[in-house]
């Protein structure tokens, strides 16, 4: 079986409510679709969020990049997923959200033809229900996110990570205090705050300074992503384990990062590392070095996305610092059947590919020029 056609498909999806991060206020969902096609009419999706501040990639340069190796991978074999993507990587460096979307693509397709799940293609299915990591961060104020945590826990949640690094360390920590005590009691919940590189060196040693005797069980990316020097500081100051995320883009990275004590665990997201089977790669060496391992989408991604986040839970060796997913939070998804959070959990798809079956009419009226 062959791939017949590849094509981009840029979408704007409505968002529940904004998302207020450290550099950026996300308002809508901008996601890039490729619709892969094989010669025997099977069709396999793929998708991926833009993010620019974290992979340098636009809605723009995505659909260029896959317009750009289309040509040079239509005609070459489905099931030998490692020889398209090596392909990939010799006709463009770089760029890998797009080719993430391809790699994704193929796996649904894969799956679809063979009749077995994607996570059967990575290696096999380890859990079938997995617990989403619920963002904590309002920008109201302590007592707004303090309701919004004990509203989570509530509705079942049992994984949260603090939004920070919008504020001074000193302000973020009282908030990350008080919303800790307010889930205090709750010894199998996970808590983790979160800074998207908005911290010096020195806020963050003050922030982690201050917060060392909450239930905190790590601290992602304080500083900024090419630091890994500061990431070490902070690591050395704290009691709270130092996750890796911006920082993160090659399996270099993740030795460079542990070499230096700078982590001791990683946010693996397949736009920074192109891909599934790249994902697998970075969890098992994880494994093998001691390290956490955090499963996430970018901010406001599709179903398809989550689909293959699930999928990738499913099937690595341990997801120890949780799974953030994201089309929970749009108002509409380009799937026929969206995704829940039903008590704070998501079970893994178990249809052939990806499992989920994509809404064409709704993919054409969320389209947008690229």
């Amino acid at each position: 079986m062959k791939i017949r056609r590849i094509e981009p498909i840029a979408v704007s999806l409505p968002m529940a409510k904004p998302l207020k991060m450290a550099f950026e206020e996300v308002r809508s969902a901008e996601n890039v679709l490729v619709r892969l096609e094989t010669d025997d009419g099977v069709a396999g999706w793929g998708g991926a969020a833009t993010a620019p501040t974290m992979t340098g990639e636009t809605v723009a340069s995505m659909a260029a990049a896959i317009r750009h190796l289309a040509p040079r991978l239509e005609g070459m074999p489905l099931d030998d997923i490692p020889a398209v993507m090596s392909r990939a990587g010799n006709y463009l460096y770089g760029n890998h959200s797009a080719k993430s979307v391809i790699e994704m693509a193929l796996h649904d397709a894969l799956g679809r033809a063979r009749g077995k799940p994607v996570h059967d293609l990575l290696g096999g299915k380890r859990r079938g229900r997995i617990a989403v990591l619920r963002m904590v961060g309002t920008g109201k104020g302590t007592a707004a996110d303090v309701a919004d945590a004990q509203r989570g826990r509530a509705e079942g949640y049992v994984a949260f990570k603090i939004k920070v690094g919008v504020a001074g360390p000193r302000e973020d920590a009282e908030r990350t205090r008080g919303i800790c005590e307010a889930l205090a009691g709750n010894a199998s919940l996970l808590l983790c705050a979160d800074a998207n590189q908005g911290f010096t060196p020195d806020q963050a040693v003050e922030y982690v300074r201050a917060v060392e005797d909450t239930a905190l069980d790590y601290f992602e990316q304080p500083v900024a992503a090419h630091d890994v020097e500061g990431m070490a500081r902070v690591a050395r100051a704290s009691r709270i384990p130092i996750g890796c995320d911006e920082g993160l883009h090659s399996l270099g990275d993740l030795k460079r990062h542990h070499e230096a004590g700078a982590a001791g665990g990683f946010s693996l997201k397949t736009i920074k590392l192109g891909g599934l089977q790249p994902v697998i790669d970075a969890g098992q060496m994880c494994e093998k070095l001691g390290l956490k391992v955090n499963l996430a989408s970018k901010m406001a991604e599709t179903g398809i996305s989550t689909a293959a986040l699930l999928h990738l839970a499913a099937a690595l060796p341990a997801v120890d610092w949780g799974v953030g997913l994201s089309s929970h939070y749009l108002t509409d998804d380009v799937l026929k059947q969206p995704f829940t959070v039903a008590d704070g959990h998501v079970s893994v798809p178990t249809g052939p590919g990806l499992g989920v079956e994509v809404d064409e009419a709704k993919v054409r009226r969320y389209s947008r020029e690229a």
